[in-house]
């Protein structure tokens, strides 16, 4: 496992969007990308708004074999800046659309009132290539993760929105600690420590 720079951009966002792009149904990178016929450009635009999150506020980091990542993000570290409000523009207009702001927003507003106000992590996403799905990648990945992390005691936090998410996340100690369906989709909230 290495932690990733920022020169790892376009690696990681290229894992991302190999891990999500074949997933058509219901959950949360298809309720945020508009869905047409740029849906993978958009797709992109994300992955790369989620990189940068987890890079300046959080950490990054690949698998061994650049074949599988995971972004986290500390709650206590957020804060706005000229720079996030520019990358929250680009995502508002090259990936989300304006007329879907007001529905994405309010996804969001679903999702936050569920995360506590204490110091938390929260692993934002998770993804490993498609043609690497069942060899042991992301499973080591995940192991080296905890690993790093057994030390700390801040809860980690996670939402998932598919229920094979959900127990992938319960292999490794995390708790469901709510479910919710406001959405239209279920959207599992996990807990570990």
């Amino acid at each position: 496992m290495k932690k990733a720079k920022y020169s790892d951009k376009k690696l990681v966002a290229d894992i991302l969007v190999s891990a999500f792009t074949p997933k058509m149904e219901d959950n949360s990178i298809n309720f945020v990308v508009k869905q047409d016929r740029k849906r993978v450009e958009r797709m992109r635009v994300l992955m790369e708004y989620l990189f940068e999150k987890a890079f300046y506020f959080g950490e990054v980091f690949i698998s061994d074999n650049n074949q599988s990542c995971i972004l986290l993000k500390y709650s206590y570290k957020e804060k706005i800046t000229l720079r996030t409000i520019r990358s929250d523009l680009r995502l508002v207009f090259k990936c989300i659309s304006i007329e879907r702001v007001f529905k994405v927003l309010n996804r969001q507003r679903v999702v936050q009132k569920h995360y506590p106000n204490e110091k938390h992590i929260q692993p934002m996403i998770f993804g490993v290539k498609v043609e690497s799905k069942g060899k042991g990648s992301a499973a080591r990945l995940m192991l080296r993760v905890k690993e790093h992390f057994k030390d700390n005691n801040l809860p980690a936090i996670v939402d998932a929105a598919s229920e094979q998410n959900a127990k992938m996340y319960q292999k490794i100690g995390f708790k469901i600690i709510k479910k919710d369906e406001t959405l239209g989709f279920p959207i599992y909230y996990l807990r570990i420590k």
